[in-house]
């Protein structure tokens, strides 16, 4: 059993990017000589989170929709007066959403569904550099 750990990067433009980073674990695991196990992909960071789903327009449009219905960008936040930087919003659609997502893997190939990607999702209000760290465990 190996562990191995590598990071990502990635320039986000702020409230609502939502990245499709599936081809860049792909290629991450196609650089490793392990073949089989699980990859644990996490953000480094209270305002971004990962998730999965269609990537698609329609979908990414209903997605931001449902992240506004549940945490308004307008919303007064009692965070916002702690450093008056107003992402509140952001923190509370990150930690509903989580920051790290696991994804099992075979034959080198990660084990999604055809219409299953994996996405960073930006929630802070302005753009960010975003570390993502991928931990990959497997034989």
């Amino acid at each position: 059993m190996e562990i191995i750990i590598k990071r990502l990067n990635y320039s986000t433009k702020g409230t609502n990017d939502l990245i499709d980073i599936s081809s860049d674990v792909q290629s991450e695991l196609n650089k490793l000589k392990i073949t089989e196990g699980l990859v644990n992909i996490f953000v480094v960071g209270s305002t971004a989170a990962i998730t999965m789903f269609e990537y698609e327009s329609g979908l990414i449009s209903d997605i931001r929709q449902v992240y506004e219905n549940i945490a308004p960008e307008k919303k007064h936040y009692l965070h916002n007066e702690t450093w008056n930087d107003a992402n509140g919003f952001s923190h509370i659609r990150s930690a509903l959403q989580g920051q790290g997502l696991s994804v099992p893997f075979q034959n080198s190939k990660l084990l999604s569904g055809t219409w299953q990607q994996i996405v960073l999702a930006e929630f802070d209000t302005r753009p960010r550099q975003r570390d993502l760290v991928l931990t990959f465990i497997g034989q």
